[in-house]
């Protein structure tokens, strides 16, 4: 059984480039690693918000795993200016070509 998490939040003017960095750290991670059990994607939906959204196969959270996640995950309320909202989601419909 999947579950998806959906987190949107908003950073600091001057925490955007730092953001981006830490977030290419985990997809570099991810690519490294390719953990079983995920499908992970992030978008930048203006110049300060981002979401990400996971959806995770099992119990246990690939993310957690990551080095990279861990030191994006530590320091996201000092970046933020708004609080990471996170949400539980169902999937109704997706899509990938290859």
């Amino acid at each position: 059984m999947s579950r998806s998490v959906i987190v949107r939040y908003r950073v600091k003017p001057d925490a955007v480039d730092e953001n981006v960095e830490l977030v290419r750290a985990v997809y570099e991670e991810l690519a490294a690693t390719q953990p079983d059990g995920i499908r992970y994607s992030t978008y930048r939906v203006d110049d300060r918000t981002f979401v990400h959204v996971a959806v995770i196969e099992g119990a246990e959270n690939p993310l957690d795993a990551l080095v990279a996640f861990r030191a994006f995950s530590a320091s996201i309320s000092e970046r933020c200016e708004e609080d990471p909202e996170a949400v539980r989601g169902e999937i109704v419909g997706s899509y990938a070509s290859s």
